[in-house]
């Protein structure tokens, strides 16, 4: 309870306490029986007009009447995490930035602005929206125009990636874009988690989950079911939902350079009828990574023509299957972050996600990584539900907004 029984109610913030996280009690509209207050916990966004506006850690807004306000006050930041890594927004904003990266990328002031053009669209809102990690060096209203400004100049929609819920979030840059008419479309989580566990992820099930025999020889040696690469294969793109239907070496060099992207980028497929991986051109996936800013090459990588992905003993031969389940993982010194983890439809609920996953993060912790991040649309509780079970919990929310339609 933010208020203890018997204690004295007071107003203890003010307007000068916008930004801060606060708690406040207020007159219930539609009190329940025995319960005429109710208590709102949140960042104090805004305070005008006779209202305050408080925003929860997921990014809802609730208003609240000033003369319905018996209590308030400020409370610390955040709770102290009781599991996971510690971490604040800043650095996982970063690791997340670099792990999927857009091709063209040009800051405004401490603004980063974000694309990837693929025939004619964005691919994806995280490549192709504003990242604000700092003071953009101009009035907002400016700062916003020149945003409109620079996508339409790409014959792209403005849209802004903003996050909640954390202790350096952006509650208040939120309340002021939706102002200027911005509006939200799409709100995801990002979940972090310990590493180590998810390396014991393997092909025998033993319960709930299935779980590996200690690693010894390598990644693959534990689980040569899944095949590790570099870069994404045909047979890998065959299976990512984005690229879906794309012909054989048709997939966009703008997309390959953003699943490509980042300090030490790993993918990885279990097959499921028999066949043998087709890997993407090596030199063009090397220069679809240099067309990104900031890319290169990870260590070790060449552009020698050499076969990617791993081929085990247990690998099959033919080239029309699709794999069964897919995933990505790309190591960023402490972090490892997954993503594009798919598993066929009808091959659900096997245990090959965490087959997947298990896999990457043995490599990752190869690499030095000892914590793990992805991030999950709130919507997908079956897949919230999986990651937490594998031990994930929220770290903040993100939010894309995008800006009205020019006059």
């Amino acid at each position: 309870m933010e208020f203890a029984a018997g204690a004295r109610l007071e107003v203890r913030i003010s307007a000068s306490d916008v930004g801060k996280r606060v708690t406040v009690r207020s007159v219930a509209e539609e009190a329940a029986p025995g319960a005429a207050f109710t208590d709102t916990v949140g960042i104090l966004t805004s305070w005008d007009e006779g209202a305050l506006l408080v925003t929860r850690r997921d990014g809802t807004r609730v208003r609240l009447a000033e003369d319905a306000v018996v209590a308030a006050k400020v409370v610390p930041a955040a709770p102290a995490r009781r599991r996971g890594p510690a971490a604040d927004y800043a650095e996982l904003a970063g690791v997340q930035e670099r792990g999927w990266r857009a091709v063209e990328r040009e800051a405004l002031g401490g603004w980063l602005l974000r694309a990837s053009v693929v025939d004619g669209a964005g691919f994806t809102r995280r490549a192709n929206s504003v990242l604000p990690l700092g003071d953009p060096g101009m009035p907002l209203a400016r700062a916003l125009d020149r945003v409109r400004e620079w996508y339409a100049a790409r014959g792209l929609p403005a849209y802004a990636q903003l996050a909640t819920g954390a202790g350096d979030t952006q509650e208040v840059l939120a309340a002021a874009l939706e102002e200027h008419g911005w509006r939200r479309e799409v709100s995801a989580l990002v979940m972090v988690g310990a590493l180590a566990p998810l390396a014991e992820l393997g092909p025998e099930p033993t319960g709930p989950l299935a779980v590996a025999a200690p690693v010894a020889e390598g990644p693959e040696a534990v689980d040569p079911g899944v095949r590790l690469g570099r870069t994404p294969d045909e047979a890998w793109l065959r299976r990512y939902n984005r690229a879906a239907g794309a012909e054989p070496g048709g997939v966009p060099p703008g997309v390959l350079a953003v699943l490509a992207s980042g300090p030490s980028p790993w993918f990885a497929r279990v097959d499921g009828a028999s066949h043998d991986a087709t890997p993407v051109d090596a030199v063009g996936v090397d220069a679809a990574r240099a067309a990104t800013a900031g890319g290169g090459a990870a260590d070790g990588e060449t552009a020698s023509g050499r076969r990617d992905f791993v081929h085990t003993d247990k690998g099959a031969s033919g080239t029309a299957g699709v794999p069964d389940a897919i995933g990505r993982c790309v190591v960023d010194g402490r972090w490892a972050g997954f993503a594009a983890v798919e598993v066929a439809p009808e091959r659900r609920r096997r245990g090959l996600a965490q087959r997947v996953m298990g896999a990457l993060a043995r490599t990752a912790l190869a690499e030095g990584a000892s914590a793990a991040w992805l991030q999950v649309e709130r919507d997908n509780e079956a897949a919230v539900a999986l990651y937490t079970r594998l031990g994930f919990t929220v770290h903040h929310h993100y939010h894309h907004y995008r800006a009205p339609e020019a006059a």
